[in-house]
């Protein structure tokens, strides 16, 4: 785990340079429908990554591109009309005054702030582009909570380490879920659910996922719900803008790899049932097994 990104864990470049084939699959996937190609989407840049994709390996230059094109489409609404006319005007020409400078694509904040917006999901634009992530996952948990039956809200609450069975009621729950009083391994999970559901939804396939006997249940049992929101979701971006039909589930695909990136730089894995522990643990919460060299 590199010790820049620990520090700096907002920054794209970062977390794609270290990511997991299997996770920069799932956004080659988004990014070049499934390997079908997009109007908006180079030929060439299709053709790289598709090729990345079959011989598993991923260039330092080839994860960078990732996150340029995710950008990119980003910017692929009016806004880019608007940048496409500007940068094709040279510096110095008497419209300056009135078509200021700007970049040919934006930034992968402002695509995460973007996709939260059009979510309808409340933020402030000075807030981290974590917590930004983190409110977009908790939209989708939350609108699916309605949704599931007693059962359901009881696993998910037992995921996300609540015993009050208050909870268990939609409307206490979804407030809960909204508040964001969860962290660490709760984030984690949250993040994995969902994009779980999103990767079945939208490419038939879930998340290549290690996780202990209990969570994978948990995600079986909440593909439904959440699965409804999904397609709710996608129908709307499909009304909206081509653009949303890559950043909305990129933007969930990444902010589970970087949930995952910390969860792994601060704790362990199982090697029996794969719960994840406190780099200090002895013992496996989940399972009892002891640690090597504990």
């Amino acid at each position: 785990m590199s010790d820049n990104f620990i520090k700096n864990p907002g920054n794209l470049s970062l977390l794609l340079a270290q990511s997991d084939i299997a996770d920069l699959d799932i956004l080659v996937d988004y990014i070049t429908k499934s390997g079908t190609g997009r109007i908006s989407l180079s030929d060439d840049v299709c053709a790289r990554l598709v090729k990345c994709k079959e011989r598993r390996v991923y260039s330092e230059f080839d994860r960078g591109l990732i996150g340029h094109e995710i950008c990119a489409f980003g910017g692929n609404t009016l806004t880019n009309v608007y940048r496409d006319v500007r940068n094709s005007i040279p510096l110095g020409n008497l419209l300056d005054k009135v078509l200021p400078e700007v970049g040919t694509t934006i930034t992968y904040d402002e695509v995460v702030k973007d996709v939260a917006a059009h979510l309808k999901v409340a933020f402030d634009k000075k807030d981290d582009l974590l917590l930004v992530e983190d409110s977009i996952l908790r939209k989708f948990l939350r609108d699916s909570f309605e949704k599931m039956s007693p059962e359901e809200r009881a696993t998910v609450l037992k995921e996300l380490n609540v015993s009050d069975l208050s909870m268990l009621k939609p409307a206490a729950g979804a407030a809960f879920i909204a508040a964001g009083r969860m962290g660490g391994f709760a984030t984690y999970t949250l993040s994995l659910i969902v994009a779980n559901a999103v990767s079945k939804a939208l490419l038939g396939r879930g998340l290549p996922l290690a996780v202990n006997a209990t969570l994978s249940r948990t995600i079986g049992l909440l593909l439904g719900p959440i699965g409804w929101v999904v397609t709710g979701v996608w129908t709307l971006a499909d009304m909206a803008s081509p653009a949303y039909r890559v950043t909305l589930p990129c933007v969930i695909q990444i902010a589970y790899m970087r949930q995952k990136a910390i969860v792994e730089a601060h704790t362990k894995a199982c090697t029996s049932c794969g719960a994840r522990n406190e780099r200090a643990s002895r013992f496996c919460a989940e399972c009892g097994q002891a640690f090597q060299g504990a």
